[in-house]
């Protein structure tokens, strides 16, 4: 390995200052504090997108009633709406974010995420709420793809796999905050309240706003905590700007440690491409990658989980519970969650990601079957809770953070950009479509019939898996791309 590296760094042009072989490797940051700051401040992004992801689960049972939503076309749509605002935020990210950096969009991001938080708290009627949702859903599809990116850009070699987790860990956090914001605003109201009292309650009538204004706060911070964040030194140098570049560099590790990531950075885009080539998509020879890439994104979302974190009150209260208890029980699924992530940072590099991947679909399939037995049997309560929970488990630690891994490994250097837009676009896409389609799942086929076809799903899920997915951990992205696309 270290003879291939020599041979290619001949073809770049040799830095002022050059390390001995294997230095720049071996130089740690001298700032590490310094860099683990700018990428908590980063990763608040992705917390935002968590909290604003999911929110709206448990503010659900309310504005629903305060927008008199009765059909299920307008509360699928409600639920949903945000989805495509994702999908614009995730295609304009990878555009703007190259041509205006990744520190300016972060910060339109942040403003955004203020914004529409209070734009939808403060929604006097269904279409403004709809509108700001989907505003919102742009900064979630900003942050989605900046604050992981400009992480990886700015963190060192040696610490760079954990600080990119940490924007992981801060999703599920996210997540877990907005689930105990909803509790804790609806945790006075009587148990076996009237639809007649919940339509005059304050519940009804404002506590959901809080629900959503909630965000402003963490967004206030994230937009504050962005001006002391520096520009990502990859895109100051791929824009010619080699000396603030080199600033930031040794404001994290030192002048020899900015000498040898100057060093990197530069070679590298001695042979990086001008544009995403959208039409190399098209060669034979990619089809079958992007095919993989575009079915596991599509896969992840269509196995049914994320309905739990954007209808739980209906899988809840279908199983007896009152809402009280519902959002409870929904505080209890982000735990799961937030703790079972930490079981597949731990695993992935250690156990793989196929073992991971099909283990995830089998168990997948396995809870929803016994969960529609339990609706179609009328078995209730506890029981409900705990296939929930060990859903919520299994995908926590196996398909949610796996998938974008193996997205991120599979693609050629040359193509990776447009052929993650390929697939996150697909991604989001998914998501709608299962979170719009669920309402009218649920009336026609109600809950039992509902998850047994998501468990039909995981085990077509695992089917694709075994018969196409291959091992990758362990390897070179470009062994990888020799045994996949070579």
């Amino acid at each position: 390995m270290r003879q291939e590296y020599q041979r290619s760094s001949k073809s770049t042009p040799p830095h002022p200052n050059p390390l001995p072989e294997g230095e720049g490797a071996k130089t740690r940051p001298q700032n590490v504090r310094y860099v683990w700051l700018i990428s908590l401040i980063a990763a608040l992004g992705g917390l935002l997108f968590g909290y604003d992801w999911v929110v709206i689960g448990g503010a659900k049972p309310f504005f629903e009633r305060y927008f008199a939503l009765t059909s299920e076309a307008a509360r699928g749509w409600a639920n949903s709406c945000a989805l495509l605002g994702c999908l614009v935020g995730a295609l304009l990210g990878g555009v703007l974010s190259d041509r205006f950096g990744r520190k300016r969009l972060l910060v339109l991001c942040a403003a955004l995420f203020a914004a529409t938080s209070l734009g939808t708290g403060l929604a006097p009627n269904f279409s403004t709420f709809v509108t700001w949702r989907i505003l919102g859903g742009v900064a979630i599809g900003l942050a989605s793809n900046l604050s992981p990116m400009y992480i990886a850009e700015v963190a060192p070699a040696a610490i760079r796999g954990r600080l990119v987790a940490v924007n992981q860990l801060t999703i599920v956090i996210g997540i877990l905050l907005a689930q105990f914001v909803n509790w804790t605003i609806v945790r006075g109201l009587p148990a076996g309240a009237s639809e007649e009292y919940l339509a005059r309650s304050w519940y009804v009538l404002s506590g959901w706003r809080w629900m959503f204004a909630a965000t402003a706060v963490p967004s206030l911070l994230f937009f504050a905590g962005m001006f002391v964040v520096p520009e990502s030194p990859r895109w100051l140098v791929k824009n010619g700007r080699h000396e603030p570049a080199r600033a930031v560099l040794a404001r994290i590790g030192g002048r020899e440690y900015a000498a040898a990531e100057m060093t990197d950075i530069e070679g590298s885009l001695v042979h990086e491409p001008a544009g995403l080539r959208l039409g190399e998509l098209l060669d034979p020879r990619l089809t079958r990658v992007l095919v993989l890439g575009i079915a596991l994104a599509v896969l992840q979302q269509w196995c049914g989980i994320n309905v739990i974190f954007n209808y739980a009150e209906e899988i809840f209260r279908a199983a007896g519970c009152e809402i009280s208890e519902v959002l409870k029980n929904i505080a209890w699924t982000g735990s799961v969650n937030f703790a079972f992530t930490f079981v597949a940072l731990g695993m992935v590099d250690r156990g793989g990601r196929r073992p991971l991947m099909l283990f995830g679909a089998a168990g997948l399939a396995v809870i929803f079957a016994a969960l529609s037995c339990c609706y179609f049997t009328g078995v209730r309560g506890l029981p409900i809770l705990v296939l929930v929970l060990a859903a919520i488990a299994c995908y926590a630690m196996s398909l949610a953070p796996v998938t974008w891994v193996i997205i991120s490994e599979i693609f050629p250097n040359r193509v990776r950009g447009a052929a993650m837009a390929a697939a996150v676009t697909s991604l989001w896409l998914a998501c709608f479509l299962l979170t719009y389609i669920f309402p009218w799942l649920y009336a026609h086929l109600k809950m039992a019939g509902t998850f047994l076809l998501y468990a039909a799903i995981c085990v077509g899920n695992f089917w694709f898996l075994f018969r196409y997915l291959p091992e990758t951990k362990g390897k070179s992205l470009e062994q990888i791309e020799r045994e996949l696309v070579d």
